[in-house]
């Protein structure tokens, strides 16, 4: 009977310290398992290297072959014929390489950073279908647990001769470095239920403006989101990346600056995600 004690007393207070370390730093569970899994990654020793990233001064990337790309084969609804991409590999190689060759220099802008960072990922998340199409979802192509060994996992790539996967950019990178949440409306996981793949590269002198395209058009998607005066049922981005939305503001509030329909007196529900690949 003590030793049951012991373990219920034990659990009890895991459970407030796990409470207490939510409610503190404004954390979800999913913050919480993103953040065990980053752990587990770490002591497996699976994790990326980012201080192998040598950030010296260096020129920008010049974008305009993927967006050549990205005009011939994404329509502007956001479907990816990836066989033409296939087509194209000597093309997208060259692009990937020029990714590859130059990660983001000390005398970079915020803006800069950002767009380079949003249009590897994109582009990366394309070169990886084509490595392994036909498929149904890119889901079919990891083996293992999310965060681990997951299709976002593989490394497959190279930023600055450091082994790179797409995790990596999304949560060590975009999420960690940078307090934008309207990244998650422009990096696109070849799915249907992302935001679609935007048919031009993201460029720094544009960024804004394109980031607010990309989160009106998302937000107001009815594939997406189903927005009305009668119930809101929102993308579970919004529900998985919680956090990154209520920094500034609250979820309710940040939909509604951009969907003229929302009516903020509806309680949120949220829309199953479809992984079935966006072509």
């Amino acid at each position: 009977m003590t030793k049951l004690k012991s373990i219920l007393f034990v659990f009890i207070f895991l459970l407030f310290s796990l409470f207490g370390y939510m409610k503190l730093g404004n954390k979800s569970i999913n913050d919480l398992m993103l953040n065990v899994f980053s752990w587990v990654k770490k002591i497996k020793g699976n994790a990326v290297n980012l201080d192998g990233i040598d950030e010296t001064s260096r020129s920008l990337v010049n974008h305009d072959i993927w967006t050549e790309l990205l005009q011939k084969y994404v329509t502007d609804g956001g479907q990816v014929n990836y066989k033409g991409f296939i087509e194209e590999q000597a093309k997208m190689d060259q692009y990937l390489n020029l990714i590859s060759d130059t990660p983001p220099g000390s005398n970079w802008s915020e803006t800069d950073k950002i767009a380079y960072w949003i249009n590897a990922y994109n582009a990366f998340t394309v070169k990886l279908i084509m490595d392994n199409y036909p498929l149904k979802s890119i889901k079919d192509i990891g083996d293992g647990m999310p965060m681990i060994n997951s299709s976002w996992d593989i490394k497959f790539f190279k930023i600055g001769d450091v082994d790179f996967d797409l995790n990596t950019i999304e949560h060590e990178i975009l999420r960690k470095k940078f307090e934008e949440p309207r990244i998650h409306f422009a990096i696109n996981c070849a799915s249907f239920s992302c935001p679609k793949l935007r048919n031009e590269a993201f460029e720094s002198n544009r960024l804004n403006q394109q980031l607010e395209e990309q989160a009106k058009e998302f937000i107001n998607n009815p594939d997406k989101n189903i927005i009305n005066k009668e119930e809101t049922k929102l993308s579970k981005i919004f529900s998985w990346f919680e956090t990154d939305f209520t920094k500034k503001t609250t979820i309710k509030t940040f939909i509604k600056q951009y969907h003229s329909a929302f009516n903020d007196q509806n309680d949120i529900q949220y829309i199953g995600y479809i992984w079935t690949l966006n072509e």
